[in-house]
């Protein structure tokens, strides 16, 4: 808006003198501070009489201050300023013809003087003269001032008034997560101050940083509030105040959002120039997580790039991650994480509870940035198959200090059966002990735990239950303390802070009050498990407070029995339990203090125990939209009259398919809900329930099935208006394709123009009314030597875009330059990893002469201007070009030029920015000849959308002439035939595939190439008999010899000749032959093979014209081993005719490191018997073996059994007396087989060589711990083997084992002990596994943070055992009780230990003794204390202690003496 600065002016209505002038500079609301300052200014002037300040002042006029354009819109402020000095001074004369006169007079005068006086004059002047005229300065200064008093009581428009709102506030309806400014201008004098209220409460946005956002400029002040919520519905008043008075104005702020779901595509919020360091930020969120999806137990991480411009050292934003709106904190099931320039959310253990819209943001001093997406974690694989998911938002309902309410909500998978209820299972805090709560599943998903110990904190969670098992426990709750609301509420309270003021709330109770009357007793909620009451304290009360006790009575009677008689409840709220369901109750309350106990509340209505909360009803018709090809939008009518609805659960399922899957694990309180993870193209039906803690409603009908695909919307704004050819009157504009066509074709476009005049715009107009389907329009009509602006709105068929922005300013005259204009709408084509193919179009304006050829451009996009290079140094007159040996990986940019005989005219626009790199799945054209010689080309693309169109081209010009070649397309393969190729039919074809991310691709068909293809069309038309397979050799059974060839195609008359060295053979004893005309396998076999066999064979085929023959030569070397082999499979035959081995005996490692050796069999019957040796002697025999054919097996080495190992290590059995010489023979009275393995020496190091590698493989990452003699290193294997060789190293170096680094098993454990480490025991450690081939190495590296927390671990270690073994102790010899006689002697010993040397002290009843002639006390040789009582008495009954301490520790014994009186009856005790 600045050009409209110096092109408005303002005169006022009225003048305070009529001869005054003024001018007025126009002042945007936005302008800078220095125009804001200007000010009025006054000169005197010397000739300025009284008369002429005395004359009457007229009543002036208001004046306007806004500035408006030609349509009377608001477009800005003025201010006025005068002009000069000497206008203001002439501002006082009668009429400007006086003022002229005046002037013409003075200057007669001054030339009259300079004529020859001027010395004389400054000589003649007396000393009264100058006194006179300084006289006349102080006067005129004088009026002058009196004027300007005056004109400041009279005009009260521009100086002293009250606030006034030129522009008021105006009230704004909008959707949640919005930002919304209110605005407006307000004049006065003083400058008035303005204060925002919100339900007249002032708002500080300092105590809500980043939620609101003041501005106070120019006379123009606003209030920004950003990410609008519930809250924020409010009415909002602005109030001016300055000395003259004050006046407020109101606006109302509504805020709205959909049912169920924030829409994540509403506006980003507005920034405004806040700076920090004088720097304005601005924020770009990149490298976004999508929609995602996890399953419970797992990890997931969010992230996004974070980039703030500019970069400042050392510069911290406030990132926060919110769920459904709720600020997340850091715990342990959530790890923020910010890098520098990446913000993280690790969710560490997902449950059902982290579902939910995910939002980051990212504020500065200069606004923020926010970023959202769903996450949806689906149920853990149920440990039963058909067990319902876990039950999940466990929390406290509420607490007291012997019971606790927990609630939780259903799960949406009940595995195919219903849920028959839930199992509440706590644990004390501080333990792992978990306790069931119920014995009996509960449906109502709220339950009263009681049996709870007071002061204890507890946790919760609930488990699922249906006829097919239990679900996996929901996630635990937050503790919660068994304890008095009362008494929490004072544990939780704080101070108040001072306040200067002492306020009291109530009289002071008097001592010796009994309370009064509870009030506002009710029944606040009732199960048929338990009942609530709540009520109000009574208004009298005692000096110490009240307490109460609640009544109960079966209704229709009037006895009244207490319910808490033990102990009266401190808080006004108490759950009753161990009802009768069905019964119907009334209650009431009574206070007590010291002084008594009140009279009792009125009683409750009669109330019935039972459910009183119905489960909802199935809520009404759902209705799926579309959203994305991977979405749907789903809505649906609400339960209706539900009570205490916690949300909906949506399902889905494929369209003809009883198969449902949830959409949502976590219920949504909407009505709407986005559905995502659909598969493209696929139909969905969907059904919705309602759940409240009654339940689940029965499912809603069945939604219309919708296919997933994305909604079809308006194309966004065209961009990049361009002008192509001018005249005098019309020009032809260009502009490029929205980056968004909105899912479907575009239909046209529409230009709009307006008129500017002196840089203010005009009003729009339109151009062409009816759409135009190309990228370029002529705009005719238009004034010659007018400036023009543009803008340009698609269409497709959901309707016309928002309108581009407004193009530059264009001066509509005509061209005259001698070359072309710039070429223009430039496509890339068949972007590959070296190669493009650039397209356009060729210039509108010609230039003096046609255009003869172009020049290509290319650039890396990011590269300054300078960096443009030539891409052909020679124009092409093609309009296309393929750029090749392009850099892979890199972003280009490419621009045009065309040139005619004047030279090389205008740059086109360049193109948007290009990656130079192979998309997956891409695919080329492919030429193909079929049978019956038709030549075609095609093309297949597998990212294909319902709206794609495949488009042939020749030479980059689309194919409408259909004379030389057909198109046709089925599915996602598209073809060009051609009808009858010539020379005609040479160039280059191309393919490109609307409504995907540029699929193309293009062949070209040269002279050579199409002498090749009908060359193939030729022979396909005159075929050869074709052979799937040559001719081969090859062995069967009982060592005979098939030769073979398989034709792939020949008729029933086909002919074979089987030629062997020259000489046609026929059927007969040693050939014979087999044609299969159906398969078009030939072939011929021979019983066997003689040296006379030896040379070539040959099949001579022939179906009609067509012939073909295949060749095989077996001579030599290779006929020879064709021949040993026919004998040997012969023999095998022979062999396997009884029981013999198919696989011959061999081993195998189990993963359990069993060693079994197994051998596979065949041909066996019952009889057939398997007998074992081991260097010759018989092990095993296996008789009656009831397969025939099937696996033996023998496990030489087995683990220990923990029932046979019982604190011993499951170790291998297997040992060095395993090795030997393993046979295995069949037998039967059809013969024998043998088969033997060699497991000595090196086969049975091979042997344990695989042992040892899954032993190693199985090993666990190294791992550093510590104990109280030094840090320990240490790794678990699954089985251990004493024969296991291990080698520890340091620094890649064998350690030398000694007394301070030692190494050891223990049990699974392989360990490496460092005692007393030191810093020079940092370093890398390894662990390496022998198994005779590469070896298996687990590293750690001991150094750094892990050194020093592992020291410190130690040194903490070694103190606390250093202090158990030390600490003072008392040890044995004192009883508990001691029962003596009086008169007796008592003597009591025990050993006392502790280093040092601990200090002893008795107690008698708590109070220390000393020793003296009655009771005497020792402490001798350092480790025995003793105590006697020389003759005891009655008096030294009691309790007695000692009390051992030193610096480790202290330690205590106690002992009770009981003296009795025998004369006593029945020897009472003292």
């Amino acid at each position: 808006m600045s050009h409209l600065w110096d092109h408005i002016s303002l005169t006022p209505s009225n003048h305070l003198f009529p001869p005054l002038e003024f001018s007025f500079i126009s002042i945007h609301p936005h302008a800078p501070e220095d125009y804001r300052s200007l000010q009025l200014e006054l000169s005197s002037h010397s000739g300025l009489e009284e008369s002429r300040l005395s004359h009457t002042i007229p009543k002036r006029a208001k004046p306007t201050y806004l500035a408006v354009d030609k349509e009377n819109q608001i477009i800005g402020y003025v201010v006025p300023i005068f002009r000069s000095s000497q206008e203001f001074a002439a501002g006082f004369s009668d009429t400007d013809e006086a003022r002229v006169r005046d002037t013409s007079a003075y200057m007669a005068r001054r030339d009259m003087f300079t004529s020859g006086l001027e010395m004389q004059r400054s000589e003649q002047i007396s000393r009264r003269e100058a006194m006179r005229e300084s006289a006349e300065r102080i006067s005129l200064n004088k009026r002058i001032h009196e004027h300007e008093e005056h004109f400041k009581r009279m005009n009260e428009d521009s100086l002293m008034h009250t606030p006034e709102f030129v522009i008021k506030p105006r009230s704004h309806t909008v959707w949640e997560k919005q930002c919304v400014r209110l605005h407006c201008t307000v004049s006065g004098w003083p400058d008035p101050r303005v204060v925002w209220y919100k339900n007249n409460v002032a708002i500080d946005p300092v105590a809500n940083p980043g939620k609101y956002n003041l501005e106070s400029k120019y006379n123009v002040h606003s209030l920004e509030i950003n990410r609008c919520d519930f809250d924020d519905t409010a009415q909002y008043r602005v109030s001016a105040m300055n000395s003259k008075g004050e006046l407020s104005a109101f606006a109302s702020v509504v805020v709205k959002r959909f049912k169920g779901e924030i829409d994540e595509s509403l506006p980003a919020p507005r920034h405004g120039p806040v700076s920090e360091y004088g720097v304005t930020f601005k924020t770009h969120i990149v490298d976004k997580f999508g929609v995602s999806f996890g399953r419970e137990g797992e990890t997931m991480s969010l992230g996004c790039t974070v980039i703030i411009y500019p970069t400042l050292h050392r510069y911290q934003p406030e990132v926060q991650w919110y769920r459904d709106d709720v600020l997340l904190s850091p715990s342990k099931w959530n790890h923020m994480h910010w890098s520098g320039d990446r913000a993280t959310l690790t969710l560490t253990h997902l449950n059902k509870e982290d579902e939910g819209l995910y939002t980051l943001r990212v504020t500065t001093k200069s606004g923020y940035e926010t970023y959202s997406a769903y996450i949806f974690v689906r149920d853990a694989d149920a440990e039963v198959e058909g067990a319902p998911g876990a039950p999940l938002d466990v929390r406290c309902l509420d607490a007291n200090k012997d019971y606790i309410i927990v609630t939780w909500k259903q799960p949406a998978v009940d595995g195919g059966n219903s849920i028959l209820g839930y199992f509440v299972d706590r644990c004390e805090v501080g333990t792992n002990h978990w306790i069931q709560c119920n014995d009996t599943p509960v449906k109502f998903a709220r339950f009263p735990v009681t049996g709870l110990v007071e002061g204890r904190s507890y946790a919760f969670r609930v488990r699922a239950v249906n006829k097919s098992g239990m679900s996996h426990p929901s996630r635990v709750s937050e503790p919660v303390a068994a304890m008095d609301p009362a008494d929490r509420a004072r544990i939780r309270g704080t101070s108040a802070p001072w306040t200067g003021q002492i306020i009291v709330t109530e009289e002071e109770p008097a001592e010796g009050i009994v309370p009064g009357r509870p009030g506002e007793l009710q029944v606040t909620e009732a199960t048929k498990n338990y009942v609530v009451l709540s009520w109000k304290p009574p208004g009298e009360k005692g000096l110490e407070g009240v307490m109460y006790y609640v009544e109960k009575c079966v209704s229709g009677t009037d006895n009244w029995q207490r319910v808490n008689t033990e102990i009266p409840v401190k808080s006004p709220r108490f759950a009753l339990f161990d009802l009768s369901e069905g019964n119907s109750y009334r209650f009431r309350v009574r206070c007590c203090n010291s002084a008594g106990v009140g009279e009792p509340s009125d009683p409750t209505e009669a109330t019935t125990v039972g459910d009183k909360l119905d489960i909802p009803s199935a809520p009404g018709k759902v209705v799926p939209t579309n959203n994305t090809d991977t979405s749907v939008v789903v809505s649906w009518e609400a339960s209706c009259d539900a009570k205490e609805l916690i949300g909906y659960y949506i399902e889905t399922s494929l369209q003809g398919s009883s198969v449902w899957e949830p959409c949502n694990n976590k219920p949504v309180k909407g009505t709407r809900f986005i559905c995502h993870g659909l598969m493209t193209g696929e139909k969905y039906v969907f059904r919705v329930r309602a759940m409240n803690a009654a339940g689940l409603s029965q499912f809603s009908p069945e939604s219309e099935p919708v296919e997933v695909k994305a909604a079809i919307a308006s194309p966004a704004p065209p961009y990049g208006i361009t002008v192509l050819e001018c005249v005098h009157d019309s020009m032809v504009l260009a502009w490029k394709q929205p980056t968004f066509i909105g899912g479907a074709d575009i239909t046209g476009y529409f230009v709009d123009y307006r008129e500017v005049i002196d840089g203010v715009p005009g009003k729009w107009h339109e151009a062409n009314i009816k759409a135009v389907s190309e990228r370029a329009y002529r705009v005719s009509d238009l004034l010659e030597n007018k400036k023009y602006q543009f803008q340009v709105r698609a269409a497709n068929m959901a309707g016309v875009g928002i309108p581009s922005r407004p193009s530059d300013t264009f001066l509509c005259e005509e061209w005259t330059i001698a070359v072309p204009g710039p070429p223009h709408d430039l496509q890339i084509r068949e972007v590959r990893s070296d190669s493009l193919v650039l397209l356009w179009k060729p210039p509108v304006y010609q230039g003096r002469d046609p255009v003869n050829g172009f020049y290509i451009d290319i650039k890396e996009a990011n590269a300054p201007v300078e960096a443009w290079r030539g891409v052909n140094t020679k124009a092409t007159e093609k309009t296309f070009i393929k750029i090749k040996n392009v850099q892979e990986g890199e972003t280009f940019v490419f621009r045009v030029r065309a040139q005619n005989k004047a030279g090389v005219g205008k740059t086109s626009e360049e193109t948007e920015p290009v990656l130079a790199l192979t998309k997956p799945g891409t695919k080329e054209i492919v030429v193909d000849v079929n049978d019956d010689g038709v030549i075609s080309l095609n093309f297949e693309c597998c990212d294909l959308t319902p709206d794609s169109k495949f488009v042939w081209s020749k030479n980059y010009e689309e194919i409408a002439d259909d004379s030389r070649v057909d198109t046709e397309t089925k599915g996602k393969m598209s073809k060009a035939v051609f009808k009858s190729p010539g020379e005609e039919d040479v160039g280059i074809y191309s393919c490109f595939v609307t409504h995907t991310d540029g699929a193309s691709s293009s062949y070209t068909l040269s002279e050579e190439e199409l002498k090749r293809l009908l060359q193939i069309s030729h022979d396909h038309k005159f075929p050869i008999i074709p052979l799937k397979s040559d001719l081969a050799v090859e062995m069967l059974e009982k060592g005979r010899v098939r030769f073979w060839l398989q034709a792939e195609k020949i008729s029933a008359n086909g002919k074979v000749d089987y030629v062997f060295n020259n000489n046609v053979v026929s059927q007969g004893e040693k050939y014979k032959m087999n044609f299969d005309k159906n398969t078009g396998v030939i072939e011929m076999t021979m019983e066997s093979l003689t040296p006379a066999d030896e040379g070539t064979y040959t099949f001579q085929m022939q179906d009609g014209k067509a012939t073909n023959q295949s060749s095989l030569v077996l001579i030599g070397d290779v006929f020879k081993q064709l021949q040993k082999e026919s004998e040997f499979q012969r023999k095998e035959w022979f062999r396997k005719q009884g029981p013999h081995f198919i696989e011959y005996l061999g081993y195998e490692v189990t993963p359990e490191c069993c060693v079994v050796l197994k051998c596979k069999v065949g041909n066996m019957k019952k009889e057939t018997s398997a007998l074992w040796y081991k260097d010759g002697h018989e092990i095993k025999a296996d008789e009656h073996l009831g397969f025939t054919e099937g696996v033996l097996k023998l496990e030489i080495a087995q683990r220990d059994s923990p029932a046979d190992t019982v604190d011993v290590p499951r170790r291998l059995k297997i040992s060095k007396k395993d090795s030997g010489v393993y046979e295995v023979v069949l037998k039967d009275d059809r013969g024998k087989d043998t088969s033997t393995l060699n497991l000595t020496d090196q086969g049975f190091k091979d042997l344990m060589n695989e042992v040892f590698s899954f032993i190693a493989n199985s090993s666990t990452p190294l791992k550093i711990t510590s104990t109280d003699e030094g840090i320990r290193l240490y790794t678990f294997v699954n089985y251990y083997n004493d024969l296991l060789q291990v080698t520890w190293h340091y620094k890649d170096s064998a350690i030398a084992f000694s007394d301070r680094i030692k190494s050891g098993v223990v049990g699974e454990q392989l360990w490496l002990q460092i005692t007393e480490p030191t810093e020079k025991d940092t370093g890398k450690y390894a662990i390496e596994f022998n198994d005779g081939k590469g070896g298996l190495r687990r590293t750690v590296e001991l150094s750094g943070q892990a050194f020093d927390d592992a020291f410190a671990e130690f040194q903490r270690l070694k103190a606390a055992a250093t202090a158990e073994r030390n600490r003072a102790r008392v040890a044995g010899g004192l009883p508990d009780v001691v029962t003596i006689q009086e008169g007796k002697a008592l003597n009591l010993t025990c050993n006392i230990s502790g280093n040092p040397l601990p200090e002893i002290t008795w107690l008698k009843n708590d109070r220390e003794i000393t020793s003296d002639e009655h009771c005497i006390l020792k402490f001798e040789s350092g480790r025995f204390a003793s105590f006697t009582i020389t003759g005891v008495n009655t008096s030294d009954s009691g309790k007695y202690s000692i009390l051992v301490k030193n610096k480790y520790g202290t330690e205590s014994a106690d002992f009770t003496v009981s003296v009795f009186i025998p004369e006593e009856a029945g020897g009472k005790k003292k």
